[in-house]
Order: structure tokens, then sequence, then C-alpha cells
């Protein structure tokens, strides 16, 4: 038998075995790569020296062991220093399937990196002559590491946190680790730091996901396997890896397995710099309430304007996280316990973004939580409940029907900065059930809807227009969306929030248990509330909000093989029911 969880004994597939996509030196396992260095030609220089032990054996508490690569500053050699871990699967130095510099329009130049550097991780050619150690380390089952590869969970909790005390013990080592990185980097940072390793000093969780099965494989209680399974798909091992799609087919609903995967924030207390934006569709819930109901007494956020990888690498990100890092494991008097401990970014989409702005709280304290009404007559979001019942409908398994939309137009300046929710009274007469998609669309004066670049146009000067960037979510940002399983619909108080945590909860706040299922009868009217994730719009006077309810997935995808990729149950006419006695309703956090 493999892995159990809980009674649940997880399904394994082969793991991909073709490593010839993996660029190898032959040189000796420590090895001083001379400043200058190259990787290849198109590739950056070293600034200096640096040490690299290759292919070190890291030992697990199981017995199994990992490999890693480890990096140092040459000119500090025999002098101990704080060490960054990136905890992820993707091939611990330029290895692997996935690397950064694969992607296009992504603002990060190939010859703005080293290669030394894992998928979505820090640049050792960055970071040793900044004084750290980089630890590449192949997670469990992937590349040359033994044992079957998993997917989050306690497991990797652990590996991580073993690995922590083993570098935390060697003689170049100063004795102080943080957890560093983006995307499922920042994922497992969440459960690494829930062991509570006794050598970690912080965290940056960068665009992290803090409930696996709810926020993103899950969400709204619609499966939604396609990206997952192709990215396990491309993960390289020698043994076996989880079949997280084969998992969800055999157990539909939230049980032990799931709840593994959704990491204890609340035995979190380390200092921590979480960064989020708005446009990604797995992270940006995730990213705020890590933040949020950890119990770090000092804690940062950042929210920014941008794709996730053109912020990372950029100077002013990493200048920032250097603050962070070198106070903490460092113990550098460099005035960071300064720093805001909220920073926002704001879309105008229209126009430049309002970036870095200091606020007093996610989302701010300041904020007023507006009621808007949908009148299906007009199509209108109204702040006056609107008195005679009408109905609007779309056809909800075509991709063509763009649903049904109410637009408020606003009269003067206003913010819209958080989480919203919008309620729904709906029905079917074709099928008993309806998934449900809903999106918050910026409109300019004249009623166009608008798109947020997530890159600035770099090569512009070349002739770059935004008809050339490819319709992909990592370049385009649509709006604030939410999606519902109306069989799904049932919501409750989330268990494990302390006192504490409660008291932080927003209006808009929604938890949905996910644990049963309550088919809604043929043209029965039945509410639905569907959170909307946060969001940052501007408006400017005259400019809309438009609120599209629909069939299908509203949001470009992340890669080009998820084109309408999404299988839903929908049939027939989906009909919205508002005025009188249902008062279909948006919430939304409004500034002014």
């Amino acid at each position: 038998m493999g892995t159990v969880i809980d009674g649940i004994e997880v399904r394994q597939l082969p793991s991909k075995r073709d490593f010839s996509n993996i660029w190898c030196d032959q040189n000796p396992s420590l090895q001083v790569l001379p400043k200058g260095w190259r990787r290849d030609p198109d590739r950056r220089a070293l600034p200096e020296a640096i040490v690299w032990d290759k292919d070190v054996s890291i030992p697990l508490r199981d017995g199994k062991k990992l490999k890693g690569d480890i990096f140092r500053p040459a000119r500090l050699h025999g002098k101990p220093v704080p060490a960054l871990l990136p905890w992820g699967p993707y091939g611990k130095t330029g290895t692997g399937s996935q690397l950064t510099t694969n992607f296009e329009f992504l603002g990060v130049p190939k010859n703005s990196l080293s290669g030394l550097e894992k998928f979505e991780a820090p640049d050792p050619a960055e970071w040793c002559p900044r004084g750290y150690a980089i630890v590449n380390v192949d997670a469990r089952g992937t590349f040359k590491s033994e044992g079957d590869a998993v997917q989050f969970g306690t497991q990797e909790g652990k590996d991580g946190h073993d690995t922590i005390e083993w570098i935390a013990a060697q003689d170049w080592c100063n004795g102080s680790v943080a957890l560093v990185g983006i995307s499922w980097l920042g994922i497992t940072q969440w459960f690494i730091a829930a062991e509570k390793p006794p050598h970690l000093v912080a965290i940056a969780p960068w665009e992290g996901v803090g409930d696996f099965y709810r926020e993103t494989l899950c969400r709204g209680g619609i499966p939604n396997p396609l990206f997952w399974d192709l990215l396990a798909q491309s993960l390289e091992g020698e043994n076996q890896r989880e079949d997280i799609i084969g998992m969800l087919e055999q157990y539909p609903h939230m049980n032990a397995y799931w709840e593994d995967k959704k990491p204890r924030l609340q035995d979190i207390s380390l200092p921590m710099y979480a960064l989020a934006s708005y446009s990604s569709c797995l992270h940006t819930e995730g990213s705020i309430r890590g933040w949020k109901y950890s119990n770090s007494a000092e804690k940062w956020l950042r929210v920014h304007s941008t794709q996730e990888w053109f912020d990372m690498y950029s100077a002013e990100a990493t200048d920032d996280l250097q603050r962070f890092l070198d106070h903490y494991l460092l113990q550098k008097n460099n005035g960071w316990e300064l720093t805001p401990k909220v920073r926002i970014s704001l879309l105008r989409y229209n126009a430049p973004p309002i970036v870095n702005r200091v606020e007093d709280n996610y989302p701010p304290s300041r904020t007023l939580y507006e009621t808007f009404y949908l009148d299906g007559d007009n199509g209108k979001l109204t702040l006056k409940q609107p008195s005679a019942p009408s109905e609007t409908s779309y056809q909800s398994d075509s991709w063509e029907d763009d649903g049904s939309h109410f637009t408020y137009i606003f009269s003067e300046y206003t913010e819209l900065c958080g989480f919203s929710k919008v309620k729904l009274y709906m029905s079917c007469d074709d099928l008993d059930d309806l998934d449900v998609y809903v999106i918050l669309r910026k409109l300019d004066v004249d009623g166009q809807a608008l798109l947020h670049y997530n890159i600035p146009f770099v090569n512009q000067k070349d002739g770059t227009k935004p008809e050339d960037i490819d319709q992909l979510n990592v370049y385009k940002y649509v709006g604030p969306n939410g999606r519902l399983r109306a069989s799904k619909r049932q919501i409750s108080e989330e268990p494990g929030l302390t006192v504490e945590m409660i008291a932080k909860k927003d209006p808009t706040e929604i938890w949905y248990p996910y644990n049963q299922v309550a088919k809604v009868p043929k043209g029965e009217v039945v509410e639905t509330e569907i959170a909307i994730w946060p969001g940052g719009m501007v408006f400017g006077a005259g400019e809309g909000l438009r609120l599209e309810a629909k069939g299908h997935d509203p949001v470009i995808p992340e890669k080009p093989e998820m084109f309408q990729s999404m299988v839903n149950q929908n049939r027939g006419r989906h009909k919205i029911h508002t005025g009188g006695h249902y008062l279909s309703q948006l919430l939304v956090p409004l500034l002014s």
C-alpha cells in the first residue's frame, strides 16, 4: 500500500522520465564558477565568483534522500551565511520543462537571468553577491530525489522541515534559513512553516494558495482539473507521482485527503512578507487569506499590479525582499520594521495603475460596502431595490452567449478594493443544477469593456501593440471573478478559526464546506451566494462597473490548451430573477 491519509489511499501515476532536456555539467560536484561565467552565451554573466556544490544528498526522517544544489558567495568562503530555500518540483538548477524564460512578453529577458535559478525562484547570480546561499532542492520524487512525488500537504511540510534543519547544521550556514519563491514555491511555504522548523526564521510566500481544493482545483465546487493535470504531466522523476486528477474523480467532495492540502495557517507565527496580484487565476485569494489568517505578529503584504514573474525579478522587488531578509536573517538594523504593513495597487485599465499605496489593512479599514440591486428589466445595477419582479436569462451551454449583464455608471471618482460577493436568485427548467460564473468588468465612458495588461509594453518601441499580445491570463486580466455549482451552495462558518480570526472577516467573505450535494429541482428558484475574488479597480466619473453572469468561464486561461476546456454540466437557459421577492444583489468594497 502507498501513502494513506486518514484511511484514504493516495493514487499514484508514473512520473515523466524523459530527462533529455536537462542541462548537464560534467564538472566535479564542487566547483567555483568564476566572475563572468555564463551558462549560455545569451544568459547573464556572474557578477562575482560563486561556489557551486552539486547533487548533495539531504536525508529525511523516513530515510529517503533528496538531491540539492548549493550556491554560496566565494568571497565569503569560510564565513557562515544565511540560506534561502525555494521549495518546489521544477528542477534544482534551471532544469526541467518549466522555465521562466520560455515565455515571451514577460519583461524578464533571458539575459537577465543566469540559468542557475530554478523556475519561479531567486537567481543565485543575484542573491549570492547579496550575501546569501541559495539551496535548490529537488522535492521528494522529482528528478533524482528519492520517494514518490507529492503535491502539497503535510508530507511536503515535513520534508521542508527536515531540509531546513539539515541546512542550518552545515558549517557554511549561520543557522538562519528563509523560504522564498512564488506559486508552487509560495504555496509550500505555508505547509513547511506550519511544521515549525526551529531554524526557519522568516518566509516570503509570493503568490500562494491557501486551500488547494476550494481555491483552484474545485473552486466554487466546479471541478477545474486541466491546468493541474497539464502541470503534473510535466513533472520529472524516477518513481511515482500523486494522481491528483484521479483522486478528484474518486473523491469529488471535501474529505480528509483534500483537507490535508489546506495549510494550518493558525500554526504560522513567523515574520512574513506576502505578495499578491489581482491578475492570477490561481493565487489571488490564497495569497491574501494566508497573510490575513496566519498568526504572525510581524507580517507585510504587497499587492502589485503586474504579472508575478515580471514583479519578482524586478530590481525594485528584489531590493525590497532583501531588506526584509537582511532584517531577520542578518539582524540588520535597516529600518524594515518601519515599512508599511500593507501596500496596494489599483488598476485603472485605461491609464497607468496606482502602485504601492500605503493602507492600514486589506481591505482598508475605511472601506464602505455598497449594495447594488440587479434590475433584470433594464440590465442595471441600482442603489434602490426594484419593486417590480423581472427576470433575464442566458443560454448556459453556449460559449457564444455572453450571459446577462448589469451595469452601474459612477458619477464621481470611486475605487473598488477587496473581496466582493453576489447573491443571485436563479432557476433552470432543463436541469437540476447550475454552474454559474460571474465577473466584474470596467467600462470606459463609451461603454466599452476594458482589459488590464499585466506586462508593461517594454517592447513598444519595437512596434508591439495590444493585439500582438497572446490571449493568455499571464498577459491580460479581465476582472475580479467567481463561480459556483448551485448544488454545492451550502454556506457555513469555517472551522478552526479563532475568535480573533472571525473578527477579521469581511462581510463579503463566504466559506463553502463542499461536503454534500443539494440539487435544484427544475424550474425552482434558488438563492445562491457567489464569492468574488479580490479586486482593485479605479473608476472615473462616467465610467462603469458591469456585473456579468454566464454559463462558462469568463477568464482568459493560463495556457493555450485551456481555451474552452472547462467541462461543466449546464443545459438550457439559466434565469436570473430580480426585484420583488427576489432581491438579487451585488456587495462591493468601495473607497471614495
